[in-house]
């Protein structure tokens, strides 16, 4: 099979920051099934993890990365429950095996979702790592009640970008929370109330911006860009007794004591940590997958896809990477093969 990827951490711009190579299909065993990937989308994890995995060093075989993908279930391991040859599935992947950015891949059940019958591969694959940070965010981490926080408001910090995307319809199409959103360009600003944002604020002067708005303080509040740089404005503007969730890690160590006073909880969200950890509750992810596939094919979600490249070729990986390193992207960037 065809794989892509790179033996040393170099700019998206030199001619061997990916490397198209041959390397035999894996079987699966156990509760691995393999897939036929016929799409993959692209997302900052991917660039951070090219930038920084093999610098200053030459890898004898190319480290293969990528997370999301669908594709067919080729065949499974003895132990498989859930799937069959002939599925058609989704997923976001394991940060600590091989990754997508390959014809074939193994991926463990648990963490597999049956894709959304009426999503293209293209627009499926631009879902699982995206869709299962914003559902864990809100249903794991802050433990969102129809119930009991309709009406509520929540500030999302980034929400034209891919996680942001998502997190906006989660929020306002379930949970029927009052959604603030922040971008600072045109485009990005009719994304987010395309994706069901009540308000979009500018992230440059947020206290201002979202107490203008008539909002003094927020029931929740997402970090999706981060954390240092809006920590004061996140601790002043949460409400007392809210709850913080960010995705980003903090180079810094950031001051909780701000929060103390307000009795505010604050949470990181990691996607990866169940695969990662191989927590008990592992498979729950194979659960929220086929949730959320359920969502999209009744359509009260829609797909975050915005970028389609076709061919699955070392250029347009660069080209996928380029562009989220940009830091501009609106949405999803997907590779179709």
């Amino acid at each position: 099979m065809k794989a892509i990827g790179f033996k040393t951490s170099l700019p998206i711009s030199a001619e061997e920051s990916f490397i198209e190579f041959e390397t035999a299909v894996p079987q699966p065993s156990g509760r691995d099934i393999l897939v036929k990937i016929n799409a993959i989308s692209v997302n900052p994890v991917d660039y951070k993890i090219r930038q920084n995995s093999a610098k200053d060093t030459i890898l004898e075989t190319p480290k293969v990365i990528g997370w999301d993908a669908t594709g067919t279930v080729e065949a499974v391991g003895e132990a498989v429950t859930f799937f069959k040859p002939g599925d058609a599935v989704y997923y976001a992947g394991d940060l600590t095996r091989s990754g997508s950015n390959a014809e074939y891949q193994l991926i463990d059940e648990r963490i597999v979702g049956l894709k959304p019958g009426k999503l293209s591969h293209a627009e499926a694959a631009a879902m699982p790592l995206t869709a299962l940070t914003a559902w864990e965010s809100l249903y794991d981490r802050i433990r969102i009640s129809d119930q009991k926080d309709k009406g509520k408001s929540i500030l999302i910090i980034g929400g034209a970008g891919g996680v942001g995307s998502i997190a906006i319809q989660l929020a306002k199409k379930i949970s029927g929370l009052k959604v603030i959103t922040t971008a600072s360009r045109t485009e990005t600003k009719e994304w987010c109330l395309s994706m069901g944002a009540d308000l979009v604020v500018d992230h440059k002067n947020l206290v201002e911006e979202i107490r203008a708005a008539g909002y003094q303080e927020v029931d929740f509040i997402l970090d999706f860009v981060d954390l240092n740089a809006y920590w004061d404005a996140i601790a002043e503007l949460i409400k007392p007794q809210g709850h913080i969730v960010s995705i980003t890690g903090s180079a810094n160590p950031i001051a909780l004591n701000k929060l103390k006073n307000k009795s505010v909880t604050f949470s990181w969200e990691f996607m990866y940590t169940r695969s990662m950890y191989q927590t008990d509750d592992m498979e729950e992810q194979h659960h929220i997958l086929n949730k959320l596939a359920e969502l999209f094919d009744n359509g009260t979600l829609k797909t975050t896809l915005n970028t389609t490249l076709n061919g699955f070729t070392a250029d347009n990986l660069k080209e996928a990477h380029r562009l989220l390193e940009s830091g501009k992207t609106i949405g999803k960037v997907v590779i179709e093969y």
